[in-house]
């Protein structure tokens, strides 16, 4: 029975009014568990907002249908974590999670071939979602200046006494199973919307008066199915993860493979322009038999299913224009998928939410706490965060011919045809890989890739006078040629 019915919903109303500079976080997500790290640092109290309830364990939760799906957190993002929450990778790799080098241990097959394998100084760790978001929560949650508040859902923005700003929120406390539903209003010196692609900031500020953003929505159309699979004693490869990627608009079909805790694969079955991968057993197997390499479906064929198929198909790219905004409240801001969500097949989402949660760090850094026409400020100062990022996904899905809200531009096929050859040059020539995991990683702007030497490597492909170094050539187990760094082996 849903006891939030009108007869038998018992509504209370109060208001928290505990002095000290508060900052108030909408959302339990990622983006919003590091913005509350970071407001920690220049707020004496931290409230966070979360419709759900937390896990206790490393289990997913409603707030984050694609927690099933394979989740990367790219250098750049580990980067920051780290700094975030010291020992935090050690704890993770305490919990199981594998440390993966991205040149060695990564076999990749791009739409050019594989990608040469070479030891570099790029790693990543290799989790499910809902372990990481359960390590920073206990983290987070040890911090006496910051307060929880699960099982609550937000209702409105507060509007404040003086034009320009917000006061705060009021939210809803004791969830649809309750006898007790208490309204409550929390009051704010800044409000963060951290509430994921399906924020209702928009609707929250056309109720107090101001303009909704401006929304840009790049649509591929792509789609996920997932599983966790144990694997299987006695299994040995060369690889703790693999990525074939799709090649659009002919080849639409991709997959992922991570090594996970628990000595389990997590497997992402991708689809796009509307060829979704499909949720039961033997269609499952038989779109890893169709990749253009068997390499997975080898790997799964006799593999223990540890869980249902899971899937999920909202993947659009969408951009919130926050800083075109004319008025907009001065001490309200929104970050994460709440401003930028891309589509997760390019794994940018939790390293961009950790680069969100530094330019909030610098931006009150520079400000020294004043929050006087902060907002404007600060979503400049995203967007320079996320325009490389939003510029390469949204490049890319122009390659499928069913992409909708926009269309590559004559500017777009140059670099589509430039970086083919990148791409090519990376499946033998370890330096130019070094930097294309570099530009993936976010370690370097995607500039890198125009630096001379590489432009002229480009130049001397297209040409035909640079050839791969058939001398280092070897077979994998699965029939595919592979040029392994012999300088790097």
């Amino acid at each position: 029975m849903n006891r939030r019915t009108e007869s038998s919903n018992k509504i209370e109303a109060s208001e928290a009014t505990t002095a000290g500079r508060h900052a108030l976080v909408l959302g339990g997500s990622l983006a919003g568990l590091l913005a509350a790290r970071v407001l920690c640092d220049h707020f004496d109290r931290v409230t966070v907002v979360e419709r759900d309830p937390f896990p206790a364990t490393a289990s997913p939760r409603r707030g984050v249908p694609q927690a099933n799906h394979v989740h990367a957190l790219m250098p750049r993002g580990r980067l920051i974590l780290e700094q975030l929450f010291p020992g935090l990778q050690k704890e993770m790799m305490a919990a199981g999670a594998p440390l993966v080098g991205m040149g060695k241990d990564v076999a990749w097959l791009t739409p050019q071939g594989w990608g040469v394998r070479f030891r570099s100084n790029l790693e990543v760790l290799s989790f499910t979602r809902p372990l990481l978001d359960l390590h920073v929560r206990r983290r987070l949650i040890t911090d006496c200046r910051v307060h929880v508040m699960e099982n609550t859902e937000i209702i409105r923005l507060l509007p404040g006494r003086q034009n320009g700003k917000v006061a705060g929120a009021v939210v809803r406390t004791g969830g649809e199973n309750s006898d007790r539903v208490v309204e409550m209003q929390l009051r704010a010196d800044l409000v963060v919307d951290a509430t994921g692609r399906a924020s209702r900031a928009p609707r929250w500020l056309e109720e107090l008066g101001y303009p909704a953003p401006e929304e840009t929505i790049i649509n591929a159309h792509l789609g996920y199915a997932s599983r966790l699979y144990r694997i299987p004693e006695g299994f040995s490869a060369d690889w703790k993860c693999i990525f074939v990627q799709a090649a659009p608009p002919e080849r639409k079909r991709g997959a992922i493979l991570f090594t996970v805790e628990g000595d389990r694969w997590l497997v992402t079955m991708i689809g796009g322009g509307r060829d979704y991968p499909p949720t039961d057993n033997d269609a499952f197997l038989e779109f890893a038999r169709s990749l253009p390499s068997p390499i997975i479906y080898d790997a799964i064929r006799q593999a223990e299913p540890l869980s249902p198929i899971k899937g999920h198909r909202g993947t659009e790219n969408r951009l919130r224009h926050f800083e075109r905004a004319g008025r907009q409240p001065e001490n309200f801001i929104a970050i994460g998928d709440s401003v930028c969500a891309f589509n997760p097949v390019y794994g940018q989402g939790m390293t961009i939410a950790a680069m969100g949660a530094n330019a909030l760090h610098e931006c009150l850094c520079e400000e020294k706490g004043v929050l006087e026409n902060f907002a404007r400020r600060f979503q400049k100062r995203l967007t320079k965060v996320t325009a490389a990022p939003w510029m390469l996904a949204t490049s890319e899905d122009y390659r499928y011919r069913e992409t909708e809200g926009g269309s590559a531009s004559v500017a777009t096929r140059i670099m589509h045809h430039y970086m083919d050859h990148v791409v090519k040059l990376s499946t033998f020539d370890a330096s130019v890989r070094q930097v294309l995991l570099e530009v993936f990683g976010m370690l370097v702007q995607p500039s890198a890739l125009f630096r001379p030497n590489i432009v002229l490597r480009v130049l001397g492909h297209t040409l035909g006078f640079v050839r791969p170094p058939k001398s280092v050539a070897k077979k994998t187990s699965s029939g595919m040629l592979v040029y392994h760094s012999a300088a790097n082996d």
